[in-house]
């Protein structure tokens, strides 16, 4: 592969007459060699793509020491991916090359058989939105002092986050005219301009309500338009300075802030409407995702809740 590596680098690779098993068997690595000229000169993938595929191919050739692998070769090689500790991503792209090297094979001739035909990837782990606890996310959105300016927009602010789920980006991006407090309705605007309606629960209706005053008041004049969360100098609050919010109000409620963030906040907010027993169309509906399966993931988040309510309700689960 030495060769080829030299010629896919300087674009001066020819594609050689192919053939098939029957005629004249080919070695292995030249087989391997054959499969790199065709991501390069059919497929047209970009010179980066083909070093990485040739790097995994190296070491599949390396493990094989050459010799034309069976299905045990295979599940054996797939096993040290995993026996060195590799991230199941890694070894995923690793088995994405060698099984598409042995489909071209088979489908050219230049192998008689698939040994990768019942080849699995390893399953990737989602990773579960981190949530606080009921009591926690009480705790945070009571925390700020409301005998304050900033106390009040800070209320105002983490109430909104955690009572609608939105993102941080919707909260900060809010203006005056999205919001109609006597419907106790807002409209956010999420991810590709998408707007959605959510509703407003009484705390958070409150909390705005009671900063109002206050935003009037310290409003920048020559602000282009009118948004709801101000920083102390009267503009818009940016997305860091929400983050910031939050942190310093985890403190004063007594949690660790490195757990919580604005996106805690909106998956705390998911988290506790399922186990509140919201269904999973309306709270993709509130969180503007746009799949259901992207929400799916908090029936994960509530399993110990399942579990809590089957011991509860079940007579032989004691």
């Amino acid at each position: 592969m030495t060769r080829l590596a030299a010629d896919l680098t300087n674009g001066t690779i020819q594609q050689t007459p192919r053939h098939t098993v029957k005629n004249r068997p080919r070695p292995f690595e030249e087989c391997v060699d054959e499969y790199l000229v065709a991501l390069r000169v059919e497929r047209g993938l970009a010179p980066n793509t083909i070093a990485a595929y040739q790097r995994d191919l190296g070491q599949y050739l390396d493990f094989l020491d050459k010799r034309e692998p069976t299905a045990d070769d295979v599940d054996s090689y797939v096993s040290s991916l995993k026996e060195r500790g590799l991230a199941p991503s890694t070894i995923s792209r690793k088995i994405a090359s060698i099984r598409g090297l042995h489909r071209f094979l088979a489908r050219e001739g230049l192998r008689e058989d698939d040994p990768t035909l019942l080849l699995q990837a390893p399953r990737r782990k989602v990773p579960f939105p981190k949530a606080l606890t009921v009591e926690d996310a009480i705790r945070l959105v009571e925390a700020p002092d409301v005998s304050t300016t900033m106390g009040r927009r800070d209320s105002a602010l983490v109430e909104f986050l955690y009572g609608t789920g939105a993102r941080v980006s919707e909260a900060v991006d809010l203006d005056l005219g999205d919001l109609d407090l006597e419907d106790r309705i807002a409209i956010v605007t999420g991810k590709g301009d998408k707007q959605r309606l959510v509703p407003l629960g009484g705390k958070a209706v409150a909390a705005i309500t009671r900063w109002l005053p206050d935003r009037l008041r310290l409003l920048r004049s020559a602000e282009s338009a009118d948004p709801v969360f101000l920083n102390l100098r009267g503009g818009r609050l940016s997305r860091q300075g929400a983050f910031d919010v939050v942190r310093k109000n985890a403190i004063a409620a007594g949690i660790d802030p490195a757990l919580v963030s604005p996106h805690v906040l909106r998956h705390s907010a998911a988290t506790h409407m399922v186990e509140g027993g919201a269904d999973l169309r309306t709270v993709q509906e509130l969180l503007g995702h746009a799949t259901i399966s992207t929400t799916q993931i908090y029936t994960k988040v509530s399993s110990s809740h399942l579990v809590e309510i089957y011991v509860q309700a079940h007579p032989r689960s004691r």
